[in-house]
Order: C-alpha cells, then structure tokens, then sequence
C-alpha cells in the first residue's frame, strides 16, 4: 500500500469541483506531501465506480470522493445523494480501501459554496483528512 491518494471528482458543478479539489489538494499536502491522482467523472453517481477503479488498483492508500448535488424540484437529489453515499461505504468496505464521502448535499448554491472553502467548513479538505486518518489506521493495525 503506497502512500499515494486518489481523488475522485464528481464535476457536474464546476465551481464547486474545483473549490473542492482545492480544499482536499491542501490538506493530503499538509498531511505529509503526499502525491495525489485526479480522476474526474461527469457527477457524484459515477463517484462509487472510480472509487472502485482506484481502490481496486491497489495503488492507492486512499480516495476521497468529492461533489455536489443541489435539491432540484423533481426527487431526483434523494436517489443521487443515497445511492452515491451507499456506493462509495460499500467500496470501502468490500475492498478495505478508505473512501471519504465528500459530496456536498445542498439545498442550494449558496449552502454548497459557504461548505466548499466558503465560511461555513471545507468538505474537500475535511475528506481529504477523514481518508489520511483512516488510511492512517489501516496501518497502525496492520503493523500491531
């Protein structure tokens, strides 16, 4: 296991993507330098299956899946926003890779810019560091 991360960006929402990979770029920087792979998808439902790719490869510690998806008026959020968090938990727990769930899940575009490095938190960091401490863990226990 290498100490090589991947990021998985969802980029239906530009802006947002990039806000986001900036935030998770900084913080695997912080984290010890680490290098990092970029492997862009057309939004977060494909989020799961690069995971999966990039998880499966075994050339990755870890991937942290990054995107957004803003409530829209049909239902179509609610099946988004569930089936792309259930897929990036089962990648992780079927092959043992961490994969950080960083989708925002907003009501609107001002909610997903205030979470993506705006005055309210950094989602793209904060996973960045949820799959550093996991991948961190996985270590420790594999050392005893």
């Amino acid at each position: 296991m290498s100490g090589t991360y991947a990021i998985a960006l969802g980029r239906f929402y530009g802006e947002l993507a990039e806000r986001l990979l900036a935030g998770a770029e900084a913080a695997f920087a912080q984290g010890g330098g680490h290098a990092v792979e970029v492997f862009d998808v057309p939004g977060a439902f494909e989020l799961p299956l690069a995971a999966s790719y990039a998880a499966r490869t075994g050339r990755f510690a870890g991937v942290a899946c990054l995107g957004a998806v803003i409530r829209g008026e049909t239902d179509h959020y609610d099946f988004v926003c569930a089936e792309a968090a259930r897929g990036v938990m089962r990648v992780q727990l079927d092959t043992g890779v961490p994969c950080a769930f960083g989708v925002l899940t907003c009501e609107t575009m001002e909610q997903a810019l205030a979470r993506s490095g705006g005055d309210k938190r950094d989602q793209g960091r904060h996973a960045a560091e949820a799959v550093l401490r996991m991948a961190a863990l996985r270590r420790e226990l594999a050392n005893g």
